[in-house]
């Protein structure tokens, strides 16, 4: 089975959605900073696009980490990744 990681680093974060075309996004709510996604290929209508620095503004204030997969078990580049709150992660 393979490794997920957590990490809080933006860099890390960023990265690691850049190299598999993702963009920052939000889920289209009246809520106040949305929930986080990373959206890849063409953009998904029921999420809304948000630059990096939106993105880990929410990211900070809701405290979260970011559970990713470098690869899947087939050795392929995985896109597995889901927003967690910090304290569960540690």
């Amino acid at each position: 089975m393979s490794q997920a990681s957590t990490t809080t680093d933006h860099d890390t974060i960023r990265k690691w959605a850049e190299m598999r075309n993702g963009r920052p996004a939000r889920v289209k709510t009246t809520e106040p900073g949305g929930i986080l996604r990373i959206d890849f290929g063409e953009p998904e209508e029921s999420l809304e696009e948000i630059d990096w620095d939106e993105f880990f503004r929410v990211f900070e204030d809701r405290k979260l980490a970011f559970l990713h997969q470098d690869k899947t078990d087939s050795g392929e580049t995985s896109r597995f990744n889901k927003f967690v709150d910090r304290q569960a992660s540690e």
